[in-house]
């Protein structure tokens, strides 16, 4: 078996190293040449110093090398990087294995998830052979083998069953779902989330607050995934709720600590340099709000953190609009 990755971010590089300690040879992909360089010298990531690449895993520039001969490619970068990566894969010629889409977001712009980006770039015939794997699944507890639970999705049962099966261990547990929307909406829009509940933290708010927020925030995660034709009871499981629990409560999440940041007073450009990497949640909420309002859609949480990343609403602010909405029926 060959598994070529996309991509080599602490995510990217944990699963790479999963399907590797299952005796799999893995390639991976960066377009970084210094990346690409230090994990060849080093043979370790720089969010793992204690966990080294396994032999059976290589690092190139070189995409090429990575499909050629692949069983499986994982896709492995970012949301607003989907479409980029696989406009470059189609010029080395449509992949005719299994994709799975390891990101979490919704494209900016079109309101497209990101299998609907992969079939807009490479062909709807793609949907046959994509998959993505989504849930409650923080790289840092993965890479030392913590028990973790999540889910693969694919608009086919035949790549869905062989992707689940392939990245199944003895410590990563993985679930098929039929409903490849939901799946990918609930891994975005949790993100979106998270950000509110590390406000709140950042604040100063306590246990109350999150719950709300979390609770609240299921709720127009819910009504916002029928506009993508998505099954509402899909965010009830582990790539919504799940994922929703794991990313609002862990300083280990990375928009959580994002906005941590900003509720402690950080602007959201300060806090993004402080994190230093991609924050899904703050793309996303874009999507979120054209989605809404292109369906009349009420989200005031998601609204909320719009409005603080992008429009200069203070974060005391958001949190004072929130609990002085109009009483209204807890309708579920």
């Amino acid at each position: 078996m060959r598994v070529g990755f996309l991509g080599i971010g602490s995510w990217g590089f944990c699963l790479a190293r999963l399907l590797a300690s299952k005796g799999y040879k893995v390639i991976s992909w960066s377009r970084s040449p210094s990346e690409v360089l230090h994990l060849k010298e080093k043979r370790y990531h720089p969010r793992f110093l204690s966990t080294k690449a396994l032999d059976n895993m290589v690092f190139t520039n070189e995409m090429a090398l990575v499909l050629e001969n692949s069983d499986l490619i994982v896709e492995s970068v970012t949301a607003a990087g989907v479409r980029p990566v696989f406009e470059q894969v189609k010029t080395l010629g449509i992949p005719t294995c299994p994709i799975v889409l390891t990101s979490k977001g919704i494209e900016q712009d079109t309101e497209l998830l990101l299998s609907e980006v992969l079939m807009d770039v490479l062909g709807a015939d793609t949907k046959n052979i994509i998959t993505c794997l989504s849930g409650p699944s923080l790289a840092e507890e993965v890479i030392y083998q913590m028990p973790t639970s999540v889910v693969v999705a694919g608009y086919k049962l035949d790549p869905m069953n062989f992707v689940r099966d392939i990245f199944t261990t003895a410590h990563f547990r993985v679930y098929s779902n039929s409903d490849i929307l939901g799946v990918q909406f609930g891994g975005a829009m949790k993100n979106i989330m998270a950000i509110a509940c590390g406000i709140s933290d950042g604040i100063g708010y306590g246990d109350n607050t999150r719950a709300a927020l979390m609770t609240r925030g299921l709720h127009e995660m819910r009504r916002l995934a029928k506009t993508k034709h998505a099954r509402a009871e899909t965010l009830n499981g582990l790539s919504g709720m799940g994922d929703l629990v794991v990313t609002c409560t862990s300083s280990l999440s990375r928009n959580f600590r994002y906005g941590n940041l900003i509720g402690k007073g950080m602007s959201p450009k300060e806090a993004r340099e402080q994190i230093g990497a991609v924050v899904e949640g703050s793309y996303s909420a874009v999507s979120a709000m054209q989605l809404a309002r292109d369906h009349n859609i009420v989200i005031p949480i998601t609204q909320a953190i719009y409005q603080v990343i992008y429009e200069k609403l203070s974060p005391l602010e958001a949190v004072k609009q929130l609990m002085v909405r109009a009483p209204k029926e807890e309708l579920l």
